[in-house]
C-alpha cells in the first residue's frame, strides 16, 4: 500500500523547487496568522471577519489563525502536505469569495494574491512537499512490498 502522504516520482531540481515554494509558501501563511494573533487577537479577528459577512466568524477566525500559523509551519516542513495544502486553497477560496472578489489587484483589495496562494496550496496538495520533507521521509522509510501478488494467491 502507498503511503497517503507520499510524494510523487520528483527528480532532484523538483524536490528543490518544492522545497522552496514550501518555505516561502509557509512563511507568509504564518505571516499572517501571526499578524492576526498579534495586531487583533483572536476575538478582534473574528469580528473583523464578523463585518466581512464571513459566517460562523468566531470558528473561522480559530481555523484562519491554527491553520495559517500551524498550517505554515507543516507546509514549511513538508508534514501533512497535501491535506494542508488542499485546506490552504479552500481558505484563499473563501478569502476570495468573501473578501477579494470585486477587484483583481491587490492594492485595490482585489484576489491576485489569494489567487496566487491559493494556487501554491494546490500545488502542494496535488504534487506533495518533495523528497526533501517530512512526508518524503516518512515514504522513504516505509518498506516497500515486492510480492503482492504472492498475498493474494
Amino acid at each position: 500500500m502507498k503511503f497517503p502522504l507520499g510524494t510523487r516520482s520528483t527528480t532532484p531540481g523538483q524536490d528543490a523547487v518544492l522545497l522552496l515554494v514550501r518555505f516561502v509558501l509557509g512563511t507568509v501563511m504564518v505571516a499572517h496568522g501571526w499578524q492576526k494573533l498579534d495586531q487583533q487577537g483572536l476575538a478582534g479577528t473574528a469580528d473583523g471577519f464578523a463585518a466581512m459577512g464571513i459566517p460562523f466568524a468566531s470558528a473561522a477566525a480559530a481555523f484562519a489563525i491554527a491553520l495559517e500559523i500551524g498550517g505554515g509551519v507543516l507546509i514549511a516542513l513538508g508534514a501533512l502536505t497535501p491535506v494542508i495544502g488542499a485546506l490552504w486553497a479552500l481558505h484563499m477560496a473563501g478569502a476570495w469569495w468573501f473578501v477579494h472578489r470585486d477587484a483583481f489587484f491587490a492594492a485595490e483589495g482585489g484576489y491576485e494574491l489569494v489567487l496566487v496562494l491559493g494556487v501554491l496550496g494546490l500545488l502542494l496538495a496535488g504534487m506533495g512537499a518533495g523528497r526533501l520533507s517530512v512526508d518524503g521521509l516518512l515514504t522513504r522509510r516505509r518498506p516497500v512490498d515486492r510480492q503482492p501478488e504472492l498475498r493474494a494467491s
